[in-house]
């Protein structure tokens, strides 16, 4: 916190002439910079990492490689600091809170990741459409679903082909009948998370409400909260 102070205080900054990024020292720059090369850059994407630990560790996005397994529930990961996070969901560790609605997070990660909800920054921007996201894999997922056309990940049942590891996952759900999200209210299992969540809101009233301003209704999801609120700014008016 205190480094990250600098950068709103100090007067002489290193500044990237790529993509205008301050750092606090010439050295920080200078590894930021291989991001603008060729220096580590992924033959299967094209994506310029710092590093080429970075590399390595980008590349298992698309081999599919988690060499990091939880000793707890068997799930694996791609790096040892995300096992690491993820064994505090078995401890219930939950150290860090949002100071404006409460919520808790067991990586500080999250929690600024959170503060964008509250703030409405999107600091990550498309460079072909310009349209913006608050997290950078929201918009490495936009650039391969819209502005890509390689379909790299194939479903081993059926041969049909995804642009995302995480899609083809979903998908093949479909063959194999597996629900993996298993509410811990009731018996209901989903095979998608999404699921689970909306399920979580309408029967066991847990997690998110969004709440009309204007009388306090409270509904499981945005696009219901809009519909209902132009109702009362009369955008719908009865027959």
């Amino acid at each position: 916190m205190s480094e990250h102070e600098l950068l709103h205080t100090q007067e002489k900054l290193f500044e990237c002439s790529q993509c205008e990024k301050y750092f606090l020292n010439y050295s920080s720059l200078r590894i930021h910079l291989n991001i603008h090369t060729s220096k580590y850059k992924c033959t299967e994407c094209g994506k310029c990492c710092q590093s080429n630990h970075l590399l390595t560790v980008h590349r298992r996005s698309h081999s599919g490689e988690k060499p990091f397994e939880c000793t707890v529930c068997s799930k694996r990961f791609t790096q040892l600091a995300h096992l690491v996070y993820h064994k505090r969901v078995h401890s219930g560790q939950k150290p860090y809170k949002c100071h404006l609605c409460d919520k808790v997070f067991s990586q500080s990660g999250s929690l600024n990741t959170h503060m964008r909800v509250h703030t409405g920054d999107k600091p990550y921007k498309c460079s072909l459409c310009n349209k913006s996201f608050n997290q950078s894999s929201n918009l490495q997922s936009h650039k391969r679903h819209v502005h890509s056309n390689r379909r790299p990940y194939d479903c081993r049942y059926c041969g049909k082909l995804f642009k995302s590891s995480r899609v083809l996952k979903q998908h093949v759900y479909i063959h194999t009948g597996a629900k993996q999200y298993s509410c811990r209210h009731c018996s209901g299992s989903f095979r998608q998370l999404g699921q689970l969540k909306a399920h979580l809101l309408k029967s066991h009233s847990e997690g998110t409400w969004f709440t009309c301003h204007i009388c306090e209704k409270k509904f499981t999801q945005s696009c219901d909260l809009k519909e209902h609120v132009r109702r009362h700014e009369g955008a719908f008016i009865p027959i």
